[in-house]
């Protein structure tokens, strides 16, 4: 059974402790997921234009029966979209795709940018991987925009009640200072990998001194570059023998008790019933799985692994 525990952002909103996190998830999979999710008891949905699904999230937000204003949905800003005039365009097609009317939360996914393909008033609702990855010479198309301009188009986003809150994701300490010196709207919250293997103590220090909400993905380690999972790893494995819970359990208790929320990926129906079973770990047993922080495995950088460009 989940605590059912929130956060409140700087908005004065709630945010749900425990997301479905909805990256990587195959044709179909995602509606049953989401459906699944929300006949659980999920009341927090994490998409993102890039994940190409967002139909099909609101196909199933709309079999499940749930309440629009009962779900706290967040989507993401694709780096395509950053000028100040395809902000907008970005937000519509994610609405359009959701079916919905608002976006609790709306993110700048990474402090990229690459170069549109087509103009702001072509952007599909549900985009190929063409149109998401414009290419140059072999290799994305980059360009530099002022990741503040991007900031005042989501800002008026909140002006026009398309979206209640914004964020970055992504983002580094560096980053964020430089929004909050020019912002009209402070950002709510920054979405970033974390897990027992990459603690980002100072990056959690800083986002709750500025009262940003921190959402953390990837809470398992995801694999997609071949790496060791941290589920794997023997100290998790332990404390999940120990406690009777699954490494994945463990590992989503520990991202609750570090003060954020946290949106674990899964389309299979036990894990996320698994995945909501929220309970609070034993001193002893977090400090056994927070000394894999020392290994500081950062599992997603794709302007290392894909985009020829520094992100962290």
């Amino acid at each position: 059974m989940s605590l059912g525990r929130t956060y409140t952002l700087n908005t004065g909103a709630k945010i749900p402790t425990v997301g479905l996190g909805t990256w990587l998830s195959k044709p179909d999979e995602v509606r049953k997921a989401v459906l699944c999710a929300l006949q659980t008891g999920y009341k927090h949905l994490d998409c993102a234009y890039v994940y190409c699904n967002e139909d099909e999230v609101g196909q199933g937000i709309r079999e499940s029966g749930v309440k629009r204003e009962d779900i706290f949905i967040t989507s993401k800003l694709w780096n395509t979209h950053h000028r100040p005039d395809y902000v907008k365009s970005a937000v519509k097609a994610s609405l359009a795709a959701l079916g919905v009317e608002y976006l609790d939360l709306y993110l700048i996914h990474w402090p990229v940018s690459f170069i549109p393909s087509k103009p702001a008033s072509e952007t599909p609702n549900v985009p190929d991987k063409e149109f998401l990855f414009p290419q140059k010479d072999g290799k994305v198309a980059l360009e530099e925009i002022d990741f503040l301009e991007t900031w005042k188009a989501m800002e008026a986003l909140v002006d026009e009640g398309l979206v209640k809150a914004i964020g970055v994701s992504n983002f580094d300490v560096a980053k964020i200072e430089y929004v909050l010196k020019g912002c009209r709207i402070r950002p709510a919250a920054n979405q970033v990998e974390l897990h027992p293997g990459l603690l980002q103590p100072e990056l959690l220090e800083f986002c709750a001194k500025e009262n940003i909400h921190i959402t953390a993905y990837s809470p398992l380690g995801n694999n997609i570059y071949g790496k060791e999972r941290i589920v794997d790893s023997p100290v998790i494995q332990e404390v999940a023998k120990k406690l009777g819970k699954s490494p994945a359990q463990v590992c989503i208790a520990f991202a609750a008790q570090r003060g954020v929320s946290v949106i674990p990926k899964s389309v299979t129906p036990s894990r996320i019933q698994d995945n909501f079973q929220d309970f609070i770990l034993e001193k002893e047993d977090f400090d056994a799985v927070a000394t894999l922080g020392g290994r500081n495995i950062r599992y997603n950088d794709p302007g290392v692994e894909e985009w020829y460009c520094k992100i962290f």
